[in-house]
């Protein structure tokens, strides 16, 4: 066979290929455009957008995993932390059934690091925004530290049937803040020391603070987790500056007295009695007076960040609750 045989023959078998890839792609073309047309969004498939935007602009990021019809639970991180914190409750709770959502408070994490709105009633209106966004009914709230508070300031202002139960591990409510009409808390001086660390060096006081009272690694004979250590600077310095400078009124200043007499579903107060961040007196022992329907349980021993250091103690108790 000549070379322009040759030649004319493999340009046919090419053409002859091409007409056929076109003549097969086409009916699947047509068919995907189809699907797309026909299929609309679910509020399942906006769930997996990870990010919400409130009325102000504000990116959140959050988490969600599990079933979209199983029973959600919202978990609420302190500070300066980020959704990252709850690894070991979405995992446990992931596997037992729940649907479980994180998210990143504003300034915090992965969302937008704003130079406004690191307020309580902007964080609860931020919350609000998620659970409209993912149409959350009947769902567990779950806070730690400053997220304690968040979540009892959300739960005060929810729509009917958005709330099932709260969770307060280690929350600051009633009030951190030294007052005449909180005698028991903490003088100005506390927080006015760490506003001054952060600024003078946010890295370094990141360090500081879960290396010592966080998880309570300052103690004598305390198993020191490195892991957590450096997983807690990772988080904390994800987020604003700015944002972290203002959240410590937020957390020390608010008054949630309102908020914890206003909630009418159950309410788990859980606080470590070796607590050296938000201690227990001025807190737990406060806030469970306070509510219409709590129930309190303390920890002999456990730290502020005890939901990391013993999630085998913790996750149990909450699951009780959860099922109860």
């Amino acid at each position: 066979m000549s070379q322009s045989n040759q030649a004319s023959r493999r340009g046919l078998m090419t053409a002859g290929l091409g007409l056929a890839a076109a003549a097969a792609a086409a009916p699947l073309a047509a068919q995907a455009a189809t699907t797309k047309a026909a299929s609309k969004p679910s509020a399942a498939d906006r769930a997996q957008s990870g990010y919400v935007t409130t009325k102000d602009g504000v990116q959140i990021f959050y988490k969600d995993w599990g079933p979209k019809t199983a029973q959600p639970i919202v978990f609420h991180h302190g500070w300066p932390l980020s959704a990252d914190d709850w690894d070991a409750q979405m995992m446990f709770f992931l596997l037992k059934g729940y649907r479980v959502i994180a998210h990143d408070r504003r300034g915090h994490g992965r969302s937008t690091q704003t130079d406004t709105g690191n307020e309580m009633d902007t964080y609860a209106a931020d919350v609000i925004a998620l659970t409209d966004h993912l149409d959350l009914k009947n769902a567990i709230h779950v806070g730690h530290s400053t997220g304690g508070g968040e979540a009892i300031h959300y739960a005060a202002r929810a729509k009917p049937g958005r709330v099932a139960k709260v969770v307060l591990i280690g929350a600051v409510p009633p009030i951190m803040l030294k007052t005449p009409a909180n005698p028991g808390g903490l003088p100005m001086e506390v927080f006015d020391g760490f506003r001054a660390a952060l600024l003078a060096n946010r890295a370094q006081f990141f360090r500081d603070v879960p290396e010592g009272p966080f998880y309570g690694f300052n103690r004598p004979g305390a198993k020191v987790s490195q892991g957590l250590i450096d997983n807690w600077w990772r988080q904390g310095m994800a987020g604003g500056a700015k944002a972290h400078y203002d959240c410590i009124k937020a957390f020390s200043e608010t008054d949630f007295t309102d908020d914890l007499k206003k909630v009418d579903v159950p309410v788990l107060i859980m606080h470590g009695e070796d607590d050296q961040i938000v201690p227990i007196a001025d807190s737990a022992h406060l806030a469970i007076k306070l509510v219409k329907k709590g129930t309190l349980k303390t920890y002999p021993g456990l730290p502020h960040g005890m939901a990391s250091t013993h999630p085998e103690v913790i996750n149990p108790d909450l699951l009780a609750f959860f099922k109860a």
